[in-house]
Order: structure tokens, then sequence, then C-alpha cells
């Protein structure tokens, strides 16, 4: 996935903040975490190019371990759960949610290894073909681009401010 994490992040974040607003979440805070989560798993790309010089794909390193994920989410789980003040734990939970989305993202058309540190086999739903130079035309002229373009879409629609319940009155031409 190339740009639909960033979107993804705030769809969900978007979607899920009912439920954190009635344990006293506010939205821009709430929003911000998920956003940053969405797209922390990816974070390894300083590491990636600067220090290890591309030499292994960035998805073997713990940032993008599933499990890593996971793990952050049931412990912030647990932090909202046991917390009398919940907004940290629920910034957490949201951050975590995301991360793990992300790896969910990444699985469509990418390898992840689902089972690190445990097993070394990547998962992939679907394999993108090594057709065009560079290396991220192959990804924008495949299919699942356009899944990512019905994400910033959906996100896009997400941001509208709504109107009121009011009903608004059209002029007939």
């Amino acid at each position: 996935m190339i740009i639909g994490h960033l979107p993804a992040g705030y769809i969900v974040s978007k979607l899920l903040f009912p439920y954190f607003e009635s344990r006293d979440a506010v939205l821009r805070p709430f929003l911000w975490a998920g956003i940053f989560g969405a797209i922390a798993p990816d974070l390894d790309m300083v590491y990636f190019h600067l220090v290890d010089h591309r030499q292994h794909h960035h998805h073997t390193y713990f940032t993008h371990f599933p499990i890593v994920w996971a793990s952050l989410l049931l412990l912030s789980f647990i932090w909202f759960n046991a917390a009398r003040v919940k907004i940290r734990a629920g910034l957490a939970m949201i951050f975590s949610v995301n991360g793990l989305i992300h790896m969910l993202l990444d699985s469509v058309v990418g390898d992840i290894w689902w089972f690190a540190p445990f097993v070394d086999k990547a998962f992939a739903f679907f394999t993108v073909p090594a057709l065009y130079k560079p290396w991220w035309l192959n990804f924008i002229l495949h299919w699942s681009f356009a899944v990512e373009l019905a994400i910033v879409l959906w996100a896009f629609y997400l941001s509208r401010p709504r109107q009121s319940g009011v009903q608004q009155e059209h002029p007939i031409i």
C-alpha cells in the first residue's frame, strides 16, 4: 500500500471515535493518534534507507510484525479497562488498532510475516507482477491501487462537514 495507510487511519479513527467520545476522548488528538498509528510501521523506512541500505525487506523489521501491534493493542485495552481516566489509554488503543490495520492493508499485495518472529514465512493475498520500471509503477498500474484510491475518497467523504438535521430548501430553477 502506497497512499492508503494515512487515510485508512483517519477512517478507522473517525468511525471509532463515538465509542471513545463517551469516555471523554477529544476528537483532534484522537484522530492524530490514529493517523500516526496508521503510518508508524513505515517509520522503519528511515532505518531501511539510512542504516540497512536496503539490504532486507523492510517488512521483516519488528515494526511490521503483527504480534507487536497485537501486543500493543492488548496492553492498551487492559490499560483502558483498568484506568479511571481513559483519555491516554484510548489514544494508545486507536494508535495500536491502526498499526494492526496497517498490517492488514499491507497484506493485500505486500508480504507480511504474520507469524514472525516465530515463523519466517511471508503472506500476501495477491502478487503485483514486476512489469515496469521504476518499481512503484507496478503498484500504481495494478488493480489494487483502485482500492487505495477508494480509501482516499472515503476519507475525503468522511472529512466533509455534515449538514445538521435541518432540511435545506432547494430553489426551483
